[in-house]
């Protein structure tokens, strides 16, 4: 599959959202109202983030202009921990391939693109939740579990 990898922008919201939402439903949430809250906050996360630098997305266009894919990494202030120079976090997130572009390859040049750019901007780690769809994507990459734990309020 012959892919364009561009770098989006506040245009692009409307890929990003689309992308997010589907990511959900395919993983089982069905409930319309929970996806449409989801759609609101991602939105006015996304509209900011885009704008402020804290959200850096990427996404795959096929020769005839449709958006097949995306993925974006969220930057967060964060306070020094071991390993890491910056006062700041990595976390891929919004990872997505439209059905018909799966099996291509075009998810993991995303990936590959954004762990560059997190090399090139100094960061030492990336962190990520993995999809059982995705989780082998991104242990071929190297990605490994960690101890991070969740607690519903």
């Amino acid at each position: 599959m012959e892919i364009k990898i561009r770098k989006a922008n506040l245009d692009d919201l409307k890929h990003i959202l689309h992308h997010r939402r589907a990511m959900f439903e395919e993983m089982g949430f069905r409930d319309p109202a929970v996806l449409g809250q989801v759609e609101e906050s991602s939105r006015e996360f996304f509209s900011g983030a885009l704008r402020t630098g804290a959200y850096k997305a990427w996404l795959a266009e096929a020769p005839n202009g449709r958006i097949v894919a995306g993925g974006g990494i969220v930057i967060a202030d964060w306070p020094g921990y071991p390993g890491e120079n910056l006062a700041k976090r990595a976390w891929i997130l919004n990872m997505y391939t439209e059905p018909e572009a799966r099996r291509h390859g075009v998810a993991k040049q995303i990936l590959e693109i954004m762990i560059d750019w997190c090399r090139s901007e100094g960061f030492s780690a990336v962190s990520l939740h993995a999809s059982s769809a995705g989780r082998p994507l991104y242990e071929a990459a190297g990605f490994q579990p960690t101890n991070e734990m969740r607690l519903a309020l």
